[in-house]
Order: C-alpha cells, then structure tokens, then sequence
C-alpha cells in the first residue's frame, strides 16, 4: 500500500488539493502498477509562518 505525503502552503482551494490528490494518486497507480484503492496521499497545509525559504518565513517574504 504506498502511501504518499505532500506538504503545501496554507491557502490552495479544496478543488486544488482534491485535483492534486487525484492526478498523485493516477501518477503512482501508473508507475507501481497497484490499484487506486490501494494507494494513500496525505497532503498536509503548512501556514506561512511554519514555512521557510533562505532563513525567512514565507509570511515575510
């Protein structure tokens, strides 16, 4: 059963995430040869604040 996390930053619609979730779930199907049934995403929202690029939250970018 694989099982796939993803992180984002806070602020993606639920259509995003659920369009995410849906072409992550195809792509591993494809590539593992397992059925959709079988395959895990957990994609988890980080807020700015907790996300960081070049020593700078993105909340201060």
């Amino acid at each position: 059963m694989p099982i796939v996390q993803i992180q984002v930053l806070q602020g993606r619609t639920d259509e995003q995430i659920n369009h995410l979730i849906k072409n992550v779930t195809e792509a591993t199907v494809t590539s593992l040869e397992v059925k959709p049934e079988q395959v895990r995403v957990i994609v988890t929202e980080v807020p700015p604040s907790r996300w960081a690029v070049g020593g700078k939250s993105k909340d201060m970018s």
